[in-house]
Order: C-alpha cells, then sequence, then structure tokens
C-alpha cells in the first residue's frame, strides 16, 4: 500500500496529524507513507519516525506547487488525505493521482470547495483535532484512535548550551510567543510567572523565542528579576530536545506547545481566541488556564471585542496551576 498525508501547515496542525502516520504504520506495516508539507514546516516531519519520504512544497506559487505535485506523481498512491481542508490542499491531494482522495464531510471543512476534490468522506465528530484526523481513516477501514506520536531522539546544539550554563539543574520552558497577537499573554506577566516559578518550584525558567520574537523574550526576561534565562537560538530539533529535558512548559496555543505535549512534557496552556477541547492538551495531568468560554474572536487572529480574554487571566491563577502540576511532578 501507498499512502499520502496531505497536512502542509500550520506547526501546530502537523502535530496534530502525526498518529495518522502512526496509525497507517501499525495497521499495515509494510506500508509506504509519504507526507506533502510546506518548506517551513518540514523539520518536524523529518523526525517523524514512521515516514518514509517527506515531500516539500517549495512555494505558495504555481511553480512551487508544480515542483511538489512531479514528487508526488512518481509514485501511484492508493489513498490521498487531506487532513488539511482546504482548497489548495485539495487540489494538491487529487492531482497527486492517487486512486482515492479523502477528506472531511462538508461541513468539516475549512474551505467548502475542496469538497468536489475527494473521492471519500468522512463525518468527522466533534472533539479534539486530533480524534477528527484520526478518524479519517475510517475511510479505509481503520478505527484506531490511539495518540501516538513517534518522533526521533535528536541531538540539540540549543541544550547542549543550556547545560553548559545551568548544568543539571532542573528546568522550566516559557514560550510567550505566538503566530496571532491574540493569543499572546502579557510578556510582564511572563516575567512575573518565571520569578514565581523560580521561587517557589525551584525550577530555572528558560524563555523560548522564535524569529521575530527576540524583543518579546527579552521583555519576559526583563520583567523576571533576574530568575529567567533567555534559550539559545532555537529550530524546531531543539524545541523537541529542550521539551523531553524540561520538567513543564507554559505557553499558549501555539507550536512548541504542541511538540511539548507530543513529547510528554507536563505542560500549563492559556486559551483564549481558541478552543482548548479541540487544540488542547490530551494528557489528563495537563493543565489548561482558558477564557475560550467568553471570547469571540475564534477565527480572528486580532481580538475584536471589548475585553480581551486573556486579559483577565492573572499571574496568580497560572502561578497556581504550576505550582500544582510542578507538585504531581515531583512525586511521579
Amino acid at each position: 500500500m501507498q499512502f499520502l498525508i496531505v497536512r502542509l501547515g500550520a506547526l501546530g496542525d502537523v502535530v496534530h496529524a502525526i498518529p495518522v502516520a502512526a496509525a497507517l504504520r501499525r495497521a499495515f506495516p509494510g506500508a509506504r507513507i509519504h507526507w506533502l508539507v510546506d518548506a517551513r514546516h518540514r523539520e518536524l516531519v523529518d523526525l517523524v519516525t514512521v515516514v518514509d519520504r517527506v515531500i516539500v512544497v517549495p512555494s505558495s506559487t504555481p511553480r512551487g506547487w508544480m515542483q511538489a505535485l512531479r514528487a508526488t506523481r512518481e509514485v501511484r498512491y492508493d489513498v490521498a488525505f487531506d487532513l488539511q481542508g482546504l482548497l489548495k490542499s485539495a487540489i494538491l491531494a487529487r492531482a497527486s493521482g492517487a486512486r482515492r482522495v479523502a477528506g472531511f464531510a462538508l461541513e468539516h471543512l475549512r474551505e467548502k470547495a475542496a469538497r468536489p476534490f475527494y473521492t471519500s468522506v468522512e463525518a468527522a465528530e466533534g472533539g479534539h483535532a486530533i480524534l477528527k484526523n484520526l478518524r479519517l481513516l475510517r475511510t479505509i477501514g481503520i478505527d484506531d484512535l490511539q495518540l501516538d506520536f513517534p518522533l526521533a531522539q535528536v541531538d540539540s546544539p540549543a541544550l547542549d548550551a543550556l547545560r553548559r550554563t545551568i548544568g543539571e539543574s532542573r528546568f522550566a520552558l516559557l514560550n510567550p510567543g505566538a503566530a496571532w497577537p491574540n493569543k499572546r499573554w502579557p510578556a510582564e506577566r511572563f516575567g512575573a510567572l518565571a520569578a514565581q516559578i523560580r521561587e517557589r518550584c525551584g525550577l530555572t525558567p528558560v524563555v523560548l523565542w522564535g524569529p521575530g520574537d527576540e524583543t518579546l523574550a527579552a521583555a519576559v526576561t526583563a520583567a523576571s528579576n533576574g530568575t529567567a534565562l533567555l534559550a539559545p537560538p532555537t529550530r524546531v530539533r531543539d524545541i523537541v530536545a529542550l521539551s523531553r529535558a524540561a520538567e513543564l512548559f507554559v505557553a499558549g496555543d501555539t507550536g512548541p506547545l504542541h511538540i511539548a505535549m507530543a513529547v510528554g512534557t507536563p505542560t500549563v496552556s492559556l486559551f483564549g481566541p481558541t478552543d482548548p477541547n479541540r487544540n488542547g492538551p490530551w494528557a489528563p495531568r495537563d493543565v489548561v488556564v482558558s477564557r475560550a468560554s467568553q471570547c469571540g474572536c475564534h477565527i480572528d487572529r486580532r481580538c475584536r471585542q471589548a475585553s480581551w480574554c486573556l486579559a483577565d487571566i492573572g499571574v496568580s491563577e497560572v502561578s497556581a496551576a504550576v505550582q500544582r502540576l510542578a507538585t504531581e511532578r515531583l512525586r511521579a
């Protein structure tokens, strides 16, 4: 059997698609599993041990599309699974030449125009995005809802650099950045939280940052009364390694948070404009601090409400969640 997974982005959504690859491998141990992904997210898919080949869409241009399609047409896929639900992803899945193209039913598509490109559909039920993805495998007779994230063990220059600074001290990761401005908890509150993590949990707070987040991360460390360290520059593989080594991870709904969840790091997550029931943690121990029920910006990157939902989340509430999780971690 030859399978093509189409999940182009974003980073957190790519994480949520990994269990589909794992379920395909369990059902068809000898299958060839390929994954079509945007170039900026290739590094994560390269770490998925059950994927045989990663095919990259190098750019969102006709030339980029054609380059990716030439690669997919080298194989006669039995089934292409569109886990994105966009017109673009549906076209790419169908144009791959796969014998069957599976996608979500109309009511679960982000762009309804994608529907005519599917030969099989699954009326995915509500609940977490990971389960929705897994249910798409019912179109080929697989009913497997196991949440498995087969990510390779990796070397990390960033973790090595951090260890040279703090030795074997236990640490917590804080990730203040997010692609959506209204997902970002204020830097000064992250800084105050870092100080409390150091004082009350005995952990070294380490602030993660990505491209464009340098100023934000520096503001967090400045607000921490000298308790927080700025993480070294990180790539995706560094986030995987740092998360595996961390005692806990604190962030809003963003890609690095989902990586931490996938590798089993205990998390405290802050949700406002997105629904934690769909995008949040799945491990029972993880803690969500949420204002999603009172937010009116679920599909909007900028808050349009009179009162921003995350502004209602205070440092004390998040600190209490962190202390509870840290205490449980010590007892484990």
